[in-house]
């Protein structure tokens, strides 16, 4: 695990700026995808987005070879499938909440799990995936409230 500090954020952004703008793009194009397609008049849309990104570290994981990252790994990908559950029974909000936590995850992953699977450039693409993809669908939701609302007035 490497340490968490400023200096070591600073350089990784650094280090990887192709990954988040490819992250931010991928994420942007999965919503606009999604919405042009009409694939998110489905309720299971974004859940299944999260449920997805998560099972990714999981993989790393098992590629790596590594026991004590997979059970590490398995539990947080439990977590965020309840989110994506959560989000899919009660609210849109918890998905967005759910994508903002896991680029949270992503932020501090190589910190807390030593997972030798996971490629170097990983936590900052799906860290700027994350981001974007919530953003987007934050906008949607809103946009989708005052929609209703005007039509109720």
């Amino acid at each position: 695990m490497r340490q968490l500090g400023v200096r070591s954020v600073i350089d990784s952004v650094r280090a990887h700026k192709m990954a988040y703008a490819i992250g931010v793009v991928i994420g942007v194009l999965t919503f606009a995808v999604g919405r042009f397609a009409v694939f998110d008049r489905d309720r299971a849309f974004y859940p299944t987005i999260l449920i997805i990104t998560a099972s990714y570290y999981v993989l790393f994981a098992v590629m790596g070879g590594s026991t004590s990252a997979l059970v590490a790994e398995l539990i947080g990908l439990l977590l965020f499938f309840a989110t994506a559950l959560a989000g899919f029974k009660l609210s849109p909000w918890i998905l967005v909440a759910g994508l903002g936590g896991h680029a949270v995850f992503d932020l501090v992953h190589g910190y807390v799990v030593t997972n030798p699977g996971v490629p170097a450039y990983w936590p900052a693409f799906c860290l700027a995936f994350d981001v974007s993809l919530a953003a987007a669908l934050a906008v949607l939701i809103r946009a989708r409230a005052q929609q209703a609302e005007g039509a109720r007035s």
